[in-house]
Formats: structure tokens, C-alpha cells, sequence
């Protein structure tokens, strides 16, 4: 399994994702710059994977400010903390990782400021090694629900890739398969930049997991004629009701599932949901640049200045969500995270 990020020889690597499954390269992040170009690029991606990214990238961000003064380290930590999240303004993790570090440097401001860094960076791996801890919870949390045989359907990524560790919703699907279940996986290419495609259809292979890629308007036919019993996606936000934005698509896979009789689960960690966002509809989509849309990697697919539209999320009402899984466990309707 690849890790989309580590480190090593005291550096930080992240795998680009945007050149996977035909090639494999590392970019080495210097600072917060190279890691907010990276985020924003998609060179890094997946919720979970972006809570990790953004504690690492404040933290290697502020190493060039050691030497200065409390005053002007602390200026740079908001700085930088805001550049960050700005790259991805819909995905709560990004958010929530670099915040739960500036928490830590705050609470220790006693100190001298190598010595905050320095707890900086040791909160960083903590979240990173949390992670994998978490992925392996709800792996363990979920896959009972996994149908024996039938078909279960996934859309954008959610495994190693996007998280630290085993992975969110795919991370239920391998567990599932390791503990003997076998049914068949569909996976959505997921357009426009094709995550399930080049990335959740390649993990699958890699474990030797049977999966099938379908184009994402093909959904309603697999649901009548495959046997879907099951969908199961990530989120990058949850509102404190339930209701959850994940990658562009989900909702309509949610309707469609809705409509024909079929469960369906979204897997993703507690840091995911947010109690600051009431609902849905208070979410802040990303809207991504209109080249993604008309192109596919270097080739022009649309004609020259079409106008596009290129949300990179939608937000599914809570009604239409079977169960929330969670590193807690299984949550059910109705959805009052913290009520």
C-alpha cells in the first residue's frame, strides 16, 4: 500500500497522486508553499489525508521562524494557518489538523520557541499515526455490514491513498474481503478528474479484490440489473445534523439509492464532522477550475472556451443516509453528532 505521505531522512515526502497509476513520483515538501501548491493541485487529497497535510505543512511552514521572536512566530502560524486552508475550503480535516497544532503551540507558549516547534512537529506524526489507528477502526466498525456476495458500489477514493492508514469507505471494503465476504465491487470513475479510475479501481487490484469500473452515469442501470446491495462513500464534511458533502456525484448516487431500495453508508472519521456547520446547506462548496472539466489530462475535450461549471462536491441530506460510519462506531438516524 502506498503512503501518500511520510517521511524520511528528516524530509517530507508527499506520492504525487495527480500522475497515478501509470506513474510514481515523490514531491519533496520544503515548506507550507510546496505543500498548499500540492493540496491545491490535488497532488495530495482525500479528507483524512488533508488533516495530516495541513498539521505538517504549518509545522515544516513555520521551521525558517525558529529563531524568531514568540511575537513574529505566532504572526506566521496565522499566516500560514490561513493560506493553508484556503486551498481546500470545503474538506473540515484540512481545517481541523492545523488548528488542533496551533491549539498545542498556543497552550505552550511558555516555552522557547524551538521547544514549541519542536511539540509542533511531534503533534503532527501523532495526528499521522491517529490516523491509521482510525482507519483501522472503522474498517473493523464496518465491515460486518458489507453484503456477503452482490455487488457493492463506491465512488471517488477513500482508501490508503486519502487517509493515512487502510483507508475510510474502501478500508471497510478490504476489511470486509479479509474476513472471507466476497461481493463484487463497482467503482465510479468519478469526473472530472477521475479519482475512482486511476485511483480506488488500482488500490482494489492491488489487493486482488474483483471490481468492475463504470462510468458515473451508469449507476441507475447497475442498481436495477447488478444486484447493488450496498453504496458506500467518504465525506469531507459532515454537519452536525447528518447532512454530508462529499465528492461531486454523491448525491445523486444517494437519490438513485434511495429510490431503488438500497443502503447507503457514508465511512469517515469523527474529525470529519463539524459542529460549527448546523446543516448542509451552510457548507462552502469548492468550485474548481473549468479546465478540469474540458480537458482529460493534455487532451482538449470540449471546444475552446465553453463556459463549465466544475463544483467539486455536493451535500447529501441526512434523510437519504443509512448509517454514518465512524472510528466509534455505527451511527444511525437520527443524526444528532452533538446535540
Amino acid at each position: 500500500m502506498i503512503k501518500p505521505i511520510f517521511f524520511k531522512d528528516n524530509q517530507l515526502y508527499i506520492v504525487d497522486q495527480t500522475l497515478l497509476p501509470t506513474k510514481y513520483k515523490l514531491i519533496k515538501i520544503k515548506d507550507h508553499i510546496d505543500m498548499a501548491k500540492a493540496i491545491k493541485r490535488l497532488s495530495i487529497r482525500g479528507a483524512p489525508a488533508l488533516g495530516i497535510a495541513g498539521a505538517y505543512g504549518l509545522t515544516i511552514g513555520l521551521q525558517k521562524f525558529i529563531n524568531e521572536n514568540k511575537t513574529s512566530f505566532f504572526k506566521q502560524m496565522e499566516i500560514i494557518s490561513s493560506e493553508l486552508i484556503d486551498t481546500r475550503p470545503t474538506a473540515v480535516n484540512l481545517a481541523w489538523g492545523i488548528d488542533r497544532v496551533c491549539k498545542l503551540a498556543k497552550a505552550n507558549n511558555f516555552l522557547s520557541v524551538d521547544k514549541i516547534w519542536n511539540l509542533m512537529l511531534q503533534e503532527s506524526k501523532n495526528i499521522h499515526s491517529q490516523d491509521i489507528a482510525m482507519c483501522e477502526s472503522i474498517a473493523k466498525n464496518g465491515y460486518e455490514i458489507v453484503p456477503e456476495k452482490g455487488a457493492v458500489l463506491t465512488h471517488c477514493n477513500t482508501g490508503g491513498l486519502a487517509t493515512g492508514g487502510l483507508g475510510t469507505a474502501l478500508g471497510v471494503i478490504i476489511r470486509a474481503f479479509q474476513n472471507g465476504k466476497k461481493p463484487h465491487i463497482f467503482v465510479d470513475e468519478t469526473r472530472p478528474l477521475l479519482q475512482g479510475a486511476r485511483l480506488t479501481a488500482w488500490e482494489l487490484m492491488e489487493e486482488k479484490i474483483p471490481c468492475t469500473l463504470c462510468t458515473d452515469n451508469m449507476a441507475a442501470y447497475l442498481m436495477r440489473n447488478k444486484s447493488i446491495k450496498m453504496v458506500i462513500v467518504g465525506a469531507d464534511r459532515i454537519a452536525a445534523n447528518g447532512d454530508t458533502a462529499n465528492k461531486i456525484g454523491t448525491y445523486g448516487l444517494a437519490i438513485l439509492a434511495h429510490f431503488h431500495g438500497i443502503d447507503f453508508y457514508i465511512a469517515a472519521p469523527t474529525s470529519t464532522i463539524d459542529k460549527l456547520t448546523k446543516k448542509g446547506s451552510h457548507i462552502i462548496i469548492e468550485e474548481r477550475k473549468g479546465s478540469e472539466l474540458s480537458r482529460i489530462g493534455s487532451q482538449q475535450i470540449a471546444p475552446i472556451n465553453c463556459k463549465t461549471i466544475s463544483p467539486a462536491f455536493d451535500v447529501t441530506p441526512a434523510k437519504l443516509i443509512t448509517g454514518i460510519i465512524t472510528e466509534k462506531g455505527i451511527n444511525y438516524p437520527p443524526y444528532n453528532f452533538f446535540k
